[in-house]
């Protein structure tokens, strides 16, 4: 019996373990994405270590919604986290993160519909977490905050001003007189004209100091002191400036003033023993504010005035500028300031109906009054740099008018300086963009003026420790130093046997460098990228090039430095470099380290991924990363320099497992013209090549380096979802695009349609339902393959120029600038003006071809496009519309060339979807397309 009770035992305990193992091996039922997961989705958009490495610090937060930040210890990997944490800041001593923790943000949106007012909505908190004990402190009603950057155990933050309850009179005493009460002098309240309460923390003890009515406040880069100014309360604290000792906990004004000086560029030298601010002390409503430049030491009771507009070296008509913050040379030998002529100031006892308001458009204006609308505050503001020797108090003035951009170097320490002037060129930059330019040496203390490029045309700068300036030239696609000691010019890669250009550049305009890495110490040796390698050139010649990474062009790998230090000046001579690497042919990618000692190359890690975001602990070997591909999330990974045993830090969206996702391809095809092409192929999860499944091709110019590339669920940015069509069973087709000057057109149909056909070739495309979209340039290329095919059942076509003869003339609102330049020069490829070459510019707009369109086609052109003239989209719109073809245009109202608005990206998402999955998949066709909204509907009906 007991025998027959155990088989039986054994029997459920069986069958009981092979159902559970049934049920653990049960696959999740994959649901296709929509819309309803963007607001959810996870970014992170924030990663840091603490300076010893010891602590990770990001903030995940979803595309609509509260997010958090998470605090990792590295060697426990024990987590903390804080719920809407934002502008996080770790302080140097690596014990704290400080940061701000917003309120609930649907509880701010639901006061909002409720109307209530600003003042009414809830504030910022200040949160204050701690590393070691993993304890977070909050503060309410927290306006600002800083910490200083090189130094821990501090921390200034500023109070909201506290909303005034109303008081109720009382009305239980009638027998008192009006006359005989006494006016109650109003307290000072605090806001932007008076200030906020400033509350200084000692964050080992939390002991706290509090200054009242502080408008503005600095700390010392290292910690010494933090300045502040102050409207003053009335009785203990005068307004003015001032400074406290965090060492000694002292308090000290170094300026007395009024609550109505203004005050405005504090700033603070390396050593935390000089300051400088700027001052008006004009406490009347004049337009014309004059502003002095005043400096202090420790070792001086009060501030002085060091520059007016009576200081010798002021050029006459000049002022102070107020929009430039005083700068200290590192050395503190020197303080930079901004000087600017005095503006032209309106008539203020003229009537706006007696204001003449009229732009007047001069052939001879150097500059289109489009761009100078465009750069109008900029120019208002512009100041010219100025340095004041603090050893003999002399102040000479560097830039002007005719000179007005300088570039300082060894942190304002160097004797010499860069200046640059397009201004005899800049009357040709609305069609030339690539402007040429003058360039200058400056003697900081003479303040003498050496010319020594003219007409440059590429961009200039000057070496670390000021020994050389250098440029890239466009037109000698070669890169050159001058030598300021010696005053000679040498060529650098002229003779070399690569170029150092865009090797497929195939624009009608000279190529761009492959760019520059930086300076060994000392300003050695010069470091430069050709299309694969990393170069070492001696800045005078005396040395040979060298080749350092050496196989990059062997073995197709693009090798490229990467920035650990953001403080980095140069490149110590015995570095070791950490290099992002790039394989062309297979698109994997990983990382190598070069010796620049040994010229050792040794490669750390590689693989079907891209890796991006490389972070460095300031003082350890620390570092984050990203690692992603078209199916993995860029999640966080932490490891050292050697990439020894990388771990997975995040998980930011866990729920990616539970949709259907697909797979990428890289395919190969040839073009038209005999060009061999790559392009990327997009499959549905659970392909079966035995079906045949709709398609999507979406183009710009070459997107097969982003094989490894990951795209989240998101609202379009005015382009189809590729991981959104693939979800829901389209494949999708991303072909690379060549391009012949002067055949834009041509080139995008010769390019794109023997990859479209390659892929029906394959037998799993349903060749009657292939859809095109593309977006700007995309969305030109595709209105034009559209007259030369019927092969496309429905097109999509943002923000496309249709015709290129009224776009040619037309203005980029964004910048100001003429269009001119897109055609002679840049993407539109055609080489020449509208009267050299009018038949390129009427064989490659689609316009006069759009009586052979047959496509159905969904336009958006929005009202504000700051790139293309939305009467592009109209004049298609128009054309297609008479000639009686199936056409309709979306115009999101005040939405620049990409849209930005997130509820107009949801918009535009799911019609241009509706869109294809009427023509492509057989879905009942949308309202919005059937009847159309009309205007007394818009923003009450949507038509889905």
């Amino acid at each position: 019996m007991k025998k027959i009770i155990s088989l039986l035992l054994l029997l459920l305990f069986t069958a009981s373990f092979s159902f559970a193992q049934k049920k653990k091996s049960t696959p999740v039922v994959k649901k296709p994405l929509t819309p309803d997961v963007y607001d959810g989705w996870r970014d992170i958009n924030y990663k840091a270590l603490t300076p010893d490495g010891n602590y990770a610090a990001l903030l995940i937060n979803p595309q609509d919604g509260d997010g958090r930040a998470v605090f990792y210890n590295l060697s426990s990997f024990k987590e903390g986290s804080v719920q809407r944490a934002a502008e996080l800041t770790l302080t140097f001593d690596s014990k704290q993160a400080v940061f701000k923790i917003k309120p609930q943000k649907e509880k701010v949106k639901e006061l909002r519909r409720q109307k209530k007012k600003k003042e009414d909505l809830p504030k910022d908190s200040l949160g204050i977490f701690n590393f070691s004990s993993r304890a977070v402190e909050k503060i309410a009603d927290v306006k600002s905050f800083k910490v200083p950057e090189k130094a821990g155990n501090w921390l200034a933050y500023t109070l909201e001003a506290k909303k005034e309850e109303k008081k109720t009179a009382d009305k239980t005493d009638t027998t008192k007189k009006k006359e005989s009460v006494k006016p109650v002098k109003k307290a000072k309240k605090n806001g932007d004209d008076n200030g906020y309460t400033l509350v200084l923390r000692r964050l080992s003890d939390k002991q706290e100091v509090t200054f009242s009515y502080v408008k503005d406040y600095a700390f010392a880069k290292f910690g010494q002191g933090i300045v502040f100014t102050s409207t003053g309360n009335d009785t203990t604290q005068k307004a003015g400036v001032y400074w406290y000792d965090l060492q000694k906990s002292s308090l000290q004004q170094i300026h007395e003033g009024h609550k109505k000086f203004k005050y405005k560029g504090l700033s603070i030298n390396e050593d935390g023993n000089q300051l400088a601010f700027l001052l008006d002390s004009d406490t009347t409503k004049a337009l014309l504010r004059q502003f002095s430049l005043y400096h202090w030491q420790t070792s001086q009771d009060k501030a002085k005035e060091l520059i007016s507009t009576q200081t010798s070296g002021v050029p006459s008509e000049w002022l102070v500028s107020e929009h430039y913050t005083p700068l200290f040379s590192q050395n503190s030998k020197t303080l930079f300031v901004g000087l600017a002529p005095r503006p032209l100031l309106p008539d203020t006892t003229k009537l706006d109906e007696e204001i003449i308001k009229v732009d007047i458009w001069n052939w001879r204006d150097s500059v289109l009054q489009t761009q100078q609308a465009r750069q109008l505050e900029n120019e208002k503001k512009r100041s010219y740099l100025a340095a004041y020797n603090l050893q003999n108090n002399t102040l000479k003035a560097l830039s002007n008018e005719h000179l007005p951009s300088i570039t300082l170097t060894d942190e304002g320490n160097a004797l010499y300086a860069l200046a640059i002037s397009d201004k005899p060129y800049r009357w040709s930059n609305f069609y030339d963009i690539n402007t040429p330019q003058d360039a200058y040496v400056i003697n900081i203390q003479s303040g003498e003026q050496k010319q020594i490029g003219k007409a440059l045309k590429g961009d200039t700068f000057i070496s670390p420790k000021g020994n050389y300036i250098y440029w890239y030239s466009q037109i000698d696609t070669a890169w050159f130093s001058f030598s300021i000691n010696s005053s000679q010019i040498h060529s650098l890669t002229k003779s070399l046997p690569v170029a150092f250009a865009d090797e497929e550049d195939d624009h009608p305009d000279y190529p761009s460098a492959y760019g520059r890495l930086g300076w060994t110490e000392g300003d050695q040796q010069f470091l430069v990228y050709d299309r694969y390698d990393i170069w070492s050139l001696d800045p005078e010649n005396k040395r040979a090039a060298i080749n350092l990474t050496k196989v990059g062009r062997s073995q197709k790998i693009v090798f490229r430095y990467i920035k650990l230090d953001p403080e980095e000046k140069f490149i110590k001579a015995d570095a070791q470099l950490l290099l992002s690497a790039f394989n062309e042919v297979t698109k994997a990618s990983g990382y190598y380290s070069l010796n620049l000692k040994t010229n050792e190359l040794k490669k750390l890690l590689s693989s079907d991924n891209r890796y991006a975001g490389t972070v460095k602990a300031m003082q350890s070997d620390k570092i984050l990363f990203t690692r992603e591909s078209f199916t993995e999330f860029p999640d966080v990974w932490v490891s050292n320099l050697s990439f020894q045993s990388p771990k997975k830090l995040t998980n930011a969206n866990p729920q990616m497992k539970n949709y259907k996702w697909g797979s990428v391809e890289l395919v190969k095809f040839t073009s038209l013209d005999n060009v061999p092409l790559e392009g990327l192929l997009y499959k549905p999860e659970n392909f079966d090549p035995t079906k045949k499944y709709p398609m999507l091709v979406y183009f710009y110019e070459k997107s097969s380096e982003q094989l490894y590339s990951h795209f989240k669920p998101q609202p379009a940015w005015s382009i189809i979802q590729r991981v959104m069509c693939v979800s829901n069973d389209y494949l999708v087709f991303i072909p690379d695009i060549v391009y012949k000057i002067g055949l834009p057109g041509e080139s995008a149909y010769n390019s794109i349609m023997p990859g479209v056909t390659s892929m029906i070739a394959k037998g799993f495309v349903d060749e009657k339902n292939i859809g095109i979209q593309g977006q700007s340039w995309g969305g030109y290329q595709t209105a034009y393959i559209i007259t030369r095919t019927n092969l496309f059942k429905a097109a999509g076509a943002g923000a496309a120029v249709v015709n290129m003869t009224s776009a040619y003339g037309g203005i980029r609102w964004g910048s100001g600038l003429s269009r001119m330049f897109q055609y002679e020069q840049s993407q539109s490829r055609i080489g020449g003006t509208l009267w050299d070459k009018p038949l390129y510019y009427l064989e490659n707009s689609p316009l006069f071809t759009a009586d052979k369109i047959q496509t159905p086609v969904l336009i958006m052109q929005n009202d504000k496009d700051d790139a293309v003239p939305w009467y592009q989209g109209i004049e298609f719109y128009m054309a297609l519309r008479r000639l009686q073809k199936p056409v309709w245009m979306l115009v999101y109202n005040d939405e620049v060339h990409n849209l930005q608005q997130r509820q107009n990206r949801k918009d535009y998402d799911i019609r241009l979807m509706q869109f294809f999955d009427y023509y492509l998949k057989g879905a009942e066709e949308p309202l919005w397309m059937k009847q159309g909204i009309k205007a007394t509907e818009k923003g009450i009906l949507k038509g889905f």
